[in-house]
C-alpha cells in the first residue's frame, strides 16, 4: 500500500489513504472535543474575572499575569478551533491528509497553549489565595505534573512503541510533523 509521497506504509489494517485520512480526522475530533471544551471554560472563567469586585485589587503583577492568561487563552482557543476551519475550507478539495496534518499540527500547538494557559491561571489562582514562595512551589509542582501527563508521557510511549513496521517512525504523514 503507498500513501502520501508514495512511501509505502501497511499498519495492518489495509487501509487506503483516503481511509486513513478519514479515520485520523475522526479520531482528531474526539481529541478535539476534550480539548475545545476544558479550554472554553476556562477562557469564560478567565472573562468573567475582569468583572469581579475582587479585581480591583489585584496588584501591576497580577494583573500581567491575568493579561498574559487572557492572551493565551485566546491563542489557545485559536489554534484548537483552526482544524475546524482547516477543514471546512479544504472540504471537497480532495485534500483531506493533508487537512489532517495540518490540523494535527495546529491541535499540537493548542495542547501547548493550553498548557502554558493552564500554568498561568494557576500561578495567578495561588498568588491570591497563598504567600508567593508557597504559590511558586505549588505553580513549578503543577506545570511539571502537566508537562508528564501531556508531553513526556506521550513522548516515552512514542519511543518505546512502533507504528507497525518495526520501527518507531511515522510514514504515512498524519503525524503532527512531516517528515
Amino acid at each position: 500500500m503507498t500513501t502520501a509521497g508514495d512511501v509505502p506504509h501497511d499498519d495492518g489494517r489495509g487501509e487506503s489513504r483516503a481511509q486513513r485520512a478519514d479515520r485520523r480526522w475522526n479520531e482528531l475530533l474526539q481529541e478535539l472535543r476534550v480539548a475545545q471544551t476544558g479550554t472554553q471554560i476556562l477562557f469564560g472563567f478567565l472573562v468573567a474575572v475582569v468583572f469581579q469586585p475582587r479585581f480591583a485589587e489585584l496588584g501591576t503583577t497580577d494583573r500581567v499575569i491575568y493579561v498574559v492568561t487572557v492572551c493565551l487563552g485566546a491563542a489557545t482557543t485559536g489554534a484548537l478551533v483552526a482544524p475546524v476551519a482547516v477543514h471546512r475550507l479544504v472540504a471537497g478539495r480532495r485534500l483531506k491528509p493533508e487537512a489532517v496534518a495540518w490540523a494535527g499540527r495546529l491541535t499540537l500547538v493548542g495542547v501547548v497553549l493550553l498548557y502554558l494557559t493552564m500554568v498561568s491561571t494557576f500561578l495567578l489562582i495561588m498568588r491570591m489565595v497563598l504567600d508567593d514562595g508557597i504559590a511558586l512551589w505549588l505553580v513549578v509542582v503543577m506545570a511539571l505534573w502537566l508537562a508528564l501527563c501531556w508531553f513526556v508521557v506521550p513522548f516515552i510511549a512514542r519511543r518505546s512503541g512502533t507504528n507497525g513496521n518495526g520501527n518507531d517512525k511515522a510514514e504515512d504523514g498524519f503525524g503532527p510533523w512531516p517528515r
